[in-house]
């Protein structure tokens, strides 16, 4: 087979990005919680704890709008607040542990096919791929910052262009 043409590696990433978020989506809905709760629980969970406002940060939501999908989650199981040990004042969500064996349920099949596919891959090839999810996730987190930045602009001067239209 010929060198692919960077179009082909192209089409070929794009349809591996979105079959990670199809599955993301799915997962999601397997256990009731939408995209952002599916998200916001993923960090919580890897990191054991976080604050609201940690949360409010990373899922890029208002402090409200993280009350709110804490509430979601805490209702639905999977996570608790927690006085914060270190600042009593602060309160940090963490997970419920037993709750995550649901989600592990979700993506074992998951998790399953991908071992397989990183068994087809010799130990050096497999480091290669692990340095690029290194490289790539901070990569993917800045585009979306800078995706959320642009949003917001382009929300606030069609705000501003309203309010002098009125």
């Amino acid at each position: 087979m010929a060198d692919p043409t960077p179009a082909d590696e192209h089409l070929v990433f794009r349809q591996y990005l979105d079959a990670v978020g199809l599955h993301g989506m799915a997962g999601a809905e397997a256990v009731g919680l939408g995209a952002s709760e599916w998200y916001a629980l993923s960090q919580i969970a890897l990191e054991g704890t976080l604050t609201s406002g940690e949360l409010a940060a990373r899922t890029g939501l208002t402090t409200g709008a993280t009350t709110r999908l804490i509430d979601r989650l805490e209702r639905a199981g999977f996570v608790r607040r927690a006085a914060d040990p270190d600042d009593r004042r602060k309160v940090i969500v963490e997970p419920v542990a037993d709750s995550l064996d649901r989600i592990e349920k979700v993506i074992g099949p998951a998790r399953r096919r991908i071992a397989e596919v990183l068994n087809l891959y010799t130990p050096d090839q497999r480091a290669v791929l692990f340095d690029y999810f290194a490289h790539a996730a901070p990569a993917f987190r800045a585009a979306t910052e800078e995706i959320r930045g642009a949003a917001a602009h382009g929300r606030q001067r069609k705000g501003g262009a309203a309010a002098r239209r009125s």
